[in-house]
Parts: structure tokens; sequence; C-alpha cells
């Protein structure tokens, strides 16, 4: 008997459906997560009556005790066979059963799937066909994100539809579509369900952006979110809708799960996870939603107000003028970036002061304010009480004035604000 536990993701999902395919009835597969791994795998090796059992562990990392156990029984002539592909497993091809490779000679990321489907065909247990190919390389694609820069939506759509399907469904499905001899595709009725489930991911992540907080977590910028679906689309939209956040926890308390995202790749969240008992890739990772990450990402944030969104439909107020753009959060605090020529530099009038520290671009000093007080560019009208309440004037004095010569007023307010230094 073959036994395989592997994650309940897509990859995992495509090395259980590979082991099915290579050893039929004679496997069970057990989907997991970190939170169940170690005690799944410890009861199922420490029944004498699997001693004799072939045990594969795929796409996840035991802890140390397991890791022992399995030492101790590859020992013992029983046999064991890890494969995995994150950075945080290395220390496993420290073992004669272990095989962890990120990636290969080419630099082309590696997934777990693909790393299975090359073991089982190595070792005879499992014939290559076209369909299987296509089918392994979309899972690859997707679970490393290169199916991002290489714009290869049918490795997005393909997960789509294993959230849509459920994993039962999906692997019935798919065990009877890679034994297509003309290659693997999805049919009609599924392409026009994912074209649907678009629109719904698109409006999932809009809301979403809406209610998004931030953090500090040592010295990262921290976007957090309470989600339970989309998780891989979300975190990347948000990162990209967000580029002053570093990473975005995806926090989900039905299933105690916390998932990491970035876009960055300066920030590993695979080292961020590992803080927490989790892990995974550089820019995916996750970790287990217990007593301390609970305090720090939902009991510690419930208090703070979501992120004040910028305003998309401004005359008046835009990114990046030279006389100033005005910004604003959900507490009404007010911060006004602008340049000052005889400085040559950008500067920062927050709350009534002149902020000590100067930038060398707009794009510095929004990220400062953005880290700094989770702001949002305001609306025409903000700006427009702003100068007045400073310049005490009315807002349809300084309305016009705006319009006749928005450098005189600017020019004005600078010297109100050198004052306040």
């Amino acid at each position: 008997m073959n036994m395989l536990f592997t994650d309940s993701d897509l990859d995992g999902l495509g090395c259980g459906l590979l082991a099915k395919i290579a050893f039929g009835e004679k496997v069970n597969v057990a989907y997991c997560s970190y939170r169940n791994l170690n005690e799944r795998v410890t009861r199922f090796i420490n029944n004498q009556e699997n001693k004799n059992a072939k045990v594969y562990i795929t796409d996840l990392a035991v802890n140390k005790e397991v890791e022992k156990k399995l030492e101790a029984r590859f020992k013992n002539q029983s046999h064991v066979q890890m494969i995995d592909h994150h950075v945080t497993a290395m220390h496993f091809n420290d073992y004669k059963w272990g095989f962890v490779k990120p990636e290969y000679e080419t630099g082309k990321k590696t997934a777990a799937t693909s790393l299975f489907y090359e073991f089982l065909i190595e070792h005879e247990m499992i014939k290559a066909t076209k369909a299987l190919d296509e089918f392994v390389e979309l899972v690859r694609q997707y679970d490393t994100w290169e199916w991002e820069a290489n714009d290869n939506k049918d490795a997005k759509r393909l997960n789509d539809l294993f959230f849509i399907l459920g994993l039962e469904h999906f692997e019935k499905e798919m065990l009877e579509r890679v034994k297509n001899p003309n290659g693997f595709s999805l049919s009609d009725k599924e392409e026009l369900i994912l074209d649907l489930e678009d629109k719904k991911i698109e409006r999932y992540i809009f809301s979403k952006n809406r209610q998004m907080t931030q953090i500090f977590v040592d010295h990262y910028c921290v976007g957090i979110i309470h989600a339970e679906q989309y998780l891989s689309e979300l975190g990347n939209a948000l990162a990209k809708l967000n580029p002053h956040i570093d990473l975005i926890a995806m926090v989900n308390v039905g299933t105690k799960k916390i998932g990491f995202r970035t876009i960055y790749d300066e920030v590993d969240v695979s080292k961020f996870a590992q803080k927490f008992g989790g892990g995974g890739h550089p820019k995916a990772s996750g970790c287990s939603l217990d007593d301390e990450t609970f305090l720090l990402f939902v009991q510690n944030v419930f208090p703070i107000p979501s992120l004040k969104l910028d305003a998309l439909k401004n005359e008046l107020n835009q990114r990046g003028l030279k006389n100033g753009s005005l910004y604003t959060n959900k507490q009404d605090d007010k911060s006004y970036v602008f340049y000052h020529e005889q400085q040559q530099t950008w500067m920062i009038y927050h709350n009534h002061q002149l902020i000590n520290q100067l930038f060398s671009t707009f794009e510095d000093a929004e990220r400062y304010i953005k880290r700094q007080y989770a702001t949002g560019l305001a609306f025409d009208n903000d700006l427009i009480h702003f100068l007045a309440d400073v310049l005490k004037k009315k807002d349809q004095e300084i309305r016009s004035a705006l319009n006749k010569n928005r450098d005189a007023v600017i020019s004005q307010f600078i010297k109100e604000g050198e004052t306040t230094k």
C-alpha cells in the first residue's frame, strides 16, 4: 500500500492526482495543511500495521519532532520519500529520503507536482503523456506565479475551476481529462463558468481593498484583510493596488489560517511566516492562526480604521503636482506633499507642521505618508477646506484663487507652513 500526504491546494492536488494515476487503487491520499500534517503523519507511522506501507509526503514539510520519527522509520528499513520545492524545507536534503528543489538548473521555478511527476517517470511508475505534461505545467506555472509573467491565463483559470468545483469534484474531473490523447483542455461549459467567476473576483478584490488595515510588524508594513476565497488573486491584486505595503496578510478565522503575499523580491514572506511556525515560498506563504497570531493580526488590529483610498476623479487635487497634493486618513489627519523650489526637494506638511524629513522624489514622500499615516489622496473639496483653514480664508476665495493662479496660493501656503516648523 502507498500513502501520500500532500497539501490541499492546486499543487498538492496535482500530486494526489499523479499518485492515483501511478498507483491506482493501491494508494490512499490525505490532503493536509500545516495545521494537521504532523498529527496525521505521526498517527500513520506509529501504527505498526503500516510498517510496510510506502509513505510519500509532497508540498508540505513536517516539524522537527516528526522529522526525527521519519528518519527512525527510514533507518528501520521502512519506506519514506519526501518531495518538496519550498526554500524553507531545504534542510530535508540532508536525509536520504528527502528531496527539495526550489528551481531547475535553468532558473525555472519548480512545483511539487512537477517534481513528483518527474520522480514517478524516472522510477517507471507512470508514463508521460501530452495531457499530463500540459496539466503539470499549468499547475507549476500557477503555483510559482510564472503564469503572470507569461500571461498564461489558462493556469490561473485552472486554479479558479479548482475552487469552484471543490477538491473531490475537481480531482474526479481531472482524472478523466488527463486521459485525453489530444492534450489537456477545459470544456466550453467550464470556460463560461470561469468568465463569470472572473467578474466575481474583480468585485471581491474591490470590496476587500476598501476593508484593509495596516500595521508594522518588525520593519515591514503589513496590509491585513479577512478573506476566505481567491487568496492568491486577492493578495497579488491588493499588493499592486497598495504598492507602499510590503506584504499582505489574509486572515481566515474559519480555517484558522493566515496567508502572506508580496510582489517584492526584497521581501521574503517564507521567512516572515517562519516566525509564526509556518512556511512557503518567498512571495507566497502561510501559517496557522493561533493565540500569538490572533493577538497580532486580529485582536490588536480590530480598533484600527481601514486605509483611506485615493480619490480617483479629481481635477484640482492630483498626485505628483509640484505645487502640492493633499492626503487624508480615516482619523482626518492631513498631509500635504509639495515641491520646495528654493530647496529643490519634496516636503510634507502634516497636521499643521512641516516634518523634518526631506524627499528626493514625490513617490518617496507619498510612500512615507501612506506607510506612516495610512492616507489616501483627498477629494478636491478637502483640498479647498484645507487651504482655506491654513490661510484663514473662505472656501470660495480659495477655489477662485486656485482657478486663477494656483502657484500664488501655494506660495502663500508655503510661507505660512515655514513659520510652523
